[in-house]
């Protein structure tokens, strides 16, 4: 999606990036592997995940000012469905406005 994004004539901005949970660190090889999106690793002084309530597989969106807009997730929502994906791309034009 990231490339599609990217490739709009009107190129929104967008960035998707990972943050991996603290505590699974081990992970970060096979997270990786074959991805092209910049992967983060949460730290002890750079906590998201609890203060943002997330959860396994959640995109958060965020404005210009790192608000949180929308969260979808990804088990809930398989972007291997059309409408699925569609709607997360929606929300991320969206925000991009």
């Amino acid at each position: 999606m990231q490339k599609e994004l990217d490739a709009l004539k009107a190129n929104p901005g967008i960035s998707i990036l990972g943050v991996n949970q603290i505590g699974q660190e081990s992970e970060n090889a096979l997270a990786c592997d074959g991805k092209d999106i910049p992967w983060l690793q949460e730290t002890m002084t750079g906590l998201v995940w609890i203060p943002w309530q997330v959860v396994w597989r959640d995109v958060v969106i965020l404005d210009g000012q790192n608000r949180r807009l929308a969260t979808f997730n990804l088990t809930s929502h398989d972007l291997g469905i059309a409408a699925n994906y569609d709607s997360l791309r929606t929300l991320l034009l969206e925000a991009a406005e």
